[in-house]
């Protein structure tokens, strides 16, 4: 991967449903951008599948990958949440949510049958889900008088970048959205046209 693009999914999954030994496991994928969102997901689960007797998963946050965490839910130590967990990262997925629900069937499936069975549902999941690369950005944000706005434009346009939102009552202000790994670079392409004032922070209102 890129060092300014991560993966994600910006769309729940479809539910899969692998079955093993009457056992059955309920995977689902979600995009999430906080805890909050997190829980907010497995609350939703736990509605729908009230009879089950565990909700085991895994989520990685951050687009550097920088925040994770894996959870058994009552099944047997690294069984179920780092086996999830290992999908995340062989898909190499941030941003995202897996949860497998079981159903147990009566039958133990012993360790290394949960590994598998966690592992190869969760991988269902995110075969299912449609993954995206998306750009890690930065914001510049540029002032300038309104026979100047052209210009601006221009490079805009020039350089393809996104304006990300603009206000143009009194003078003309611009936030404009680069790719981090060029943002130096066109950061000095805006700040060295005469006119323009050029900042990485907002103006204050």
């Amino acid at each position: 991967m890129e060092a300014d693009a991560f993966n994600t999914i910006d769309e729940e999954s479809p539910e899969i449903l692998y079955k093993i030994k009457s056992s059955k496991f309920f995977a689902t994928a979600f995009p999430v951008k906080t805890e909050e969102d997190v829980e907010s997901a497995i609350q939703k689960l736990r509605k729908k599948h009230h009879k089950a007797r565990h909700f085991c998963y895994a989520w990685q946050l951050g687009q550097n990958y920088e925040h994770y965490r894996a959870n058994d839910d009552g099944e047997p130590s690294n069984s179920a949440g780092m086996p999830i967990y290992g999908q995340l990262q062989a898909y190499d997925v941030t941003n995202i949510l897996v949860v497998v629900v079981r159903y147990f069937g009566g039958t133990k499936l012993g360790v290394g049958g949960l590994i598998s069975a966690y592992k190869t549902a969760a991988q269902m999941a995110l075969d299912e889900s449609k993954i995206i690369k998306k750009l890690i950005t930065k914001s510049i944000f540029v002032n300038c008088n309104y026979d100047m706005m052209d210009q601006v434009m221009r490079l805009t346009n020039d350089l393809n970048l996104k304006i990300v939102s603009q206000n143009l009552e009194l003078d003309c202000n611009f936030e404009i959205e680069i790719r981090k790994n060029k943002y130096d670079e066109y950061y000095e392409k805006f700040n060295q046209i005469y006119g323009l004032k050029v900042s990485q922070k907002p103006p204050k209102s």
